[in-house]
């Protein structure tokens, strides 16, 4: 008996084609497509059995990989083109909040030095392709952090957040804006429960 092959599969998201911006400029050369734009010149390797085609003004995904993986594949492709195409028209923001007492950030060109309750304070550089900034009302209380490159940005703000996460007694710590963080009760809250 012959072994039945699967239909190959569109994905419902990756089968939309990707508008491409004016001001932005896409460049496919083989497996690799690179975005220029007002906010800066990201490049993206495809993962393999991808394809992009530019059509007009927006650009296409297709994927020769059989099976579920091809929608799969195909979904990956289109969601990386179209957030770096994103990245180089408009760019991506961060907000990171510093919750506790004499908790501050400060940006010196590329070094971003933050006060988070320990003995000493917290130095991280910044790549070239991130900007941060101290809004002036938030009397340091807050960092934001630009860049065309979503990956690399969530990955930096993933680092500084992991400096001090926020802890669910007191709240305080590094946070996302607009992030919920579940709180506990304290002993104190506990030993009233039992008079």
């Amino acid at each position: 008996m012959e072994a039945q092959t699967e239909p190959k599969r569109l994905s419902r998201v990756g089968k939309r084609a990707v508008p491409v911006p004016k001001g932005v400029t896409l460049t496919i050369t083989g497996q690799t497509v690179s975005a220029q734009g007002p906010k800066g010149k990201l490049a993206l390797d495809l993962p393999a059995n991808v394809t992009a085609k530019k059509d007009g003004e927006a650009v296409t995904i297709t994927s020769s990989a059989e099976g579920r993986d091809g929608a799969r594949l195909q979904g990956l492709g289109r969601a990386l083109v179209a957030s770096m195409i994103k990245g180089a028209s408009t760019g991506y923001e961060t907000i990171l909040e510093l919750v506790g007492t004499g908790y501050r950030a400060e940006v010196k060109g590329k070094t971003v030095t933050l006060q988070l309750g320990y003995s000493h304070p917290c130095v991280i550089e910044l790549p070239a392709a991130i900007a941060g900034v101290v809004p002036p009302d938030s009397k340091g209380t807050q960092l934001v952090l630009t860049s065309a490159d979503k990956g690399l940005l969530g990955q930096y703000a993933a680092t500084i957040r992991d400096l001090r996460p926020p802890e669910p007694y007191g709240g305080k710590g590094v946070r996302y804006r607009g992030e919920n963080i579940r709180r506990k009760a304290g002993k104190a809250a506990k030993a009233k429960g039992s008079k």
